[in-house]
């Protein structure tokens, strides 16, 4: 990923969030998170984040303090910039700034513990770079944002009977973990009881490793997540993604064409398997002439919102 002469000349750690020889806990102002960061980030005698923005599904919008927290920290920490009650809020959300806390969570971590200049950029499509953002962190990324929101999200007036989606092809689509986010693009705009149709490989499953499939295996329908993640002495890895996939079954039917999963595996994620997209697609039109529907080829690259 970096090259050979990078790699070369410049000394590169792997952070790993769950070795506690490793980090150090910082003192910031957050009262319900003990803040454990990389002690080589730490220690370091200048410090610059590099990134790239794009609308993110919980934290608004990637890049920026992301870099620091969750990025460097610890596990502990990233477990409670995840936990239950900050992605239930309603202001956790593709595209929100302001009022959304975990972006001023995280925002407040890497302002308290201290970043010298950051360098983010903006992708498009074919992954060539669209602008360049650098300077103090917290400027740079609100500059960085409004730029990201003006190109990478589009508006629309009211809900959509159905939405067609992807996770934008391969490497996004890799696995089922990638793909909530696909389907969560399109749940913003699907209505209450409304289908989604998702077209992902999946040719890494669901993945195997983490604790994704193992928690979400335990739940015979999305109901019963909540009163269990909503305790606050539950704790889980990936428990951030089995609540999101858990409130879009809820919201709509989920239907998934994949050649990565089987359909056991697709029914405990609590979606539907299709084997033929488009004989869905006609049956669906057959039982609904004035079927209203929406397509999202890109998956998360380009998200729906509703003014």
């Amino acid at each position: 990923m970096l090259g050979e002469e990078i790699v070369n000349s410049v000394t590169i750690i792997n952070h790993t969030c769950d070795e506690k020889s490793s980090l150090i806990k910082m003192n910031t102002s957050l009262n319900d998170i003990d803040v454990f960061l990389n002690k080589h980030w730490v220690e370091a005698d200048v410090k610059i984040t590099t990134g790239f923005v794009e609308p993110h599904f919980f934290a608004g919008f990637s890049g920026g303090s992301k870099l620091v927290a969750p990025g460097l920290a610890g596990l502990q920490t990233i477990m409670k910039l995840h936990n239950f009650e900050r992605l239930n809020n309603p202001n956790s959300i593709w595209g929100e700034i302001d009022n959304n806390p975990i972006q001023q969570d995280v925002r407040k971590i890497a302002k308290e513990t201290g970043v010298n200049f950051t360098l983010d950029v903006t992708l498009n499509r074919d992954q060539k770079i669209t602008n360049v953002f650098s300077g103090d962190l917290i400027d740079s990324h609100n500059i960085a944002c409004d730029f990201a929101r003006k190109t990478a999200m589009v508006e629309v007036d009211k809900p959509y009977d159905i939405v067609i989606t992807s996770n934008s092809g391969y490497p996004l689509d890799q696995n089922l973990y990638q793909t909530v986010k696909g389907l969560s693009a399109a749940s913003q705009i699907v209505r209450k009881g409304g289908e989604i149709l998702c077209l992902s490989e999946c040719s890494d499953g669901i993945p195997s490793h983490g604790k994704f499939y193992s928690l979400l295996s335990e739940f015979n329908q999305p109901d019963q997540v909540e009163d269990v993640l909503a305790d606050p002495n539950f704790h889980c890895q990936d428990q951030w993604q089995v609540q999101i996939l858990s409130q879009i079954a809820k919201k709509a039917n989920v239907n998934l064409y994949t050649e990565g999963l089987s359909d056991d595996e697709i029914r405990n994620a609590f979606m539907i398997s299709v084997q033929n997209p488009q004989n869905f697609l006609n049956q669906k039109i057959l039982t609904n002439k004035n079927l209203r529907g929406c397509v999202l080829p890109e998956g998360p690259i380009t998200i729906p919102f509703f003014n």
